[in-house]
């Protein structure tokens, strides 16, 4: 994807049911140049990730979402497209699971957390990933 095309194009994926904090997440992001993707459920967020547009740079994740596909298994699917990509969970309830559920070298923000430190662990992310790449 050429830069002008990646400049517009959604790449930080966030799946997250509640429409507040949603809004909360996607305000936060694209304070900071990032251009976030909204999936409410675990279906459309697997949707999106398999289609052309799913080349997204992190992965934002609620747990518990709306529908049979839960956080955990997003997260893995989205691992299956980009074996590297950042994948930050978000959750309320489920942070217990999280060292046997979650995909390796991902990070857990319990809720309620503050906007701004998710933007600070997705930019620690994105960074982490750039200065690995080739």
């Amino acid at each position: 994807m050429r830069e002008a095309e990646r400049a517009t194009h959604p790449n930080i994926l966030v799946i997250e049911d509640d429409v507040q904090i949603q809004t909360t997440i996607e305000s936060a992001l694209e304070d900071e140049g990032l251009h976030p993707a909204i999936a409410a459920t675990g279906e459309e967020a697997v949707t999106l990730l398999r289609s052309d547009l799913g080349d997204y740079r992190a992965l934002v994740v609620d747990i518990k979402l709306l529908g049979r596909i839960d956080g955990w298994e997003v997260a893995r699917a989205a691992r299956r497209v980009d074996p590297n990509v950042p994948v930050v969970y978000i959750t309320g309830a489920a942070a217990d699971r999280w060292e046997t559920q979650g995909v390796p070298s991902s990070v857990l923000l319990k809720k309620p957390f503050a906007p701004a430190d998710l933007v600070t662990v997705i930019q620690q992310l994105l960074d982490e990933r750039s200065d690995a790449e080739p």
